[in-house]
């Protein structure tokens, strides 16, 4: 008797399979996110001209410095609820439709499917922070100084904060601590965070704690990018918010990796 040993070759991944899997991935989560894409916007011009409507009948006195923090820091407000709140609940609802798990069993690369996700929810950010930061301009007469550092500083604040998010996702298995740390994280940023007001009107452990969170770096690199002369050191905020972005991404990879 003859005994036939057949030897199995490992499927390479080449860079037209990768970006293949990249559009499919990116249909997928698109299909998913198109029924609530237009009421995410909505959600983000809300929170963002409703923050900077709220923060002008805080303050007794409106003055040209006050105002251009306040309408500089409407962008960030609109970008922080897509990753830290929209990306958990939409994971969470996936894991509890069993679409997570199918998602997830596909045979195509992880990495692929990370970066459609992540590509696709950082586009989405972007039409409700616009929309949020035209009428915040327009609300308080901010003239705004609108350079080519605003670019990177938007794709990265919005890259991070969806990567954060969904690594904060992926991590936790059970949607309704998700949901609690989400919560909790907004109710942090609207109230505790130099966002639209200067970092020094913080005691001084909360100032050293905002060095290390993302928040706040989040509003300096946009505000960078939105006026001239306010904000003369922006190096630490990218490194910083990068730091987060490449934890965010990791944890997401360590996560999909152990699932497959």
């Amino acid at each position: 008797m003859t005994t036939t040993t057949a030897t199995l070759t490992p499927t390479r991944t080449t860079l037209a399979s990768w970006l293949r899997a990249f559009a499919l991935n990116l249909r997928w989560e698109w299909t998913g996110a198109r029924q609530w894409a237009g009421l995410m916007v909505v959600i983000q011009f809300m929170m963002g001209v409703g923050m900077a409507i709220m923060y002008g009948f805080i303050y007794p006195e409106i003055t040209p410095s006050t105002a251009m923090y306040i309408a500089t820091g409407i962008p960030t407000l609109a970008l922080i609820p897509m990753g830290f709140v929209m990306i958990p609940g939409g994971v969470g609802e996936q894991r509890l439709s069993g679409s997570f798990d199918f998602v997830w069993s596909l045979p195509v690369p992880r990495s692929a499917q990370i970066c459609a996700m992540f590509a696709l929810y950082t586009l989405l950010s972007m039409p409700g922070m616009v929309l949020a930061l035209v009428v915040a301009a327009w609300r308080f007469s901010v003239p705004l100084e609108v350079s080519w550092l605003l670019v990177p500083a938007v794709l990265l604040a919005a890259l991070m904060a969806v990567a954060v998010g969904a690594g904060m996702a992926f991590a936790i298995t059970h949607p309704m601590v998700t949901n609690l740390i989400s919560n909790a994280l907004i109710f942090v940023v609207l109230l505790f965070t130099p966002i639209v007001y200067p970092a020094s009107n913080l005691p001084g452990w909360l100032q050293t704690t905002h060095e290390v969170l993302p928040f706040a770096h989040m509003a300096t690199v946009i505000r960078a990018g939105l006026t001239e002369g306010v904000v003369t050191d922006v190096g630490t905020s990218f490194l910083v918010l990068g730091a987060w972005a490449l934890a965010g991404t990791a944890v997401t990879g360590v996560v999909a990796h152990r699932r497959g």
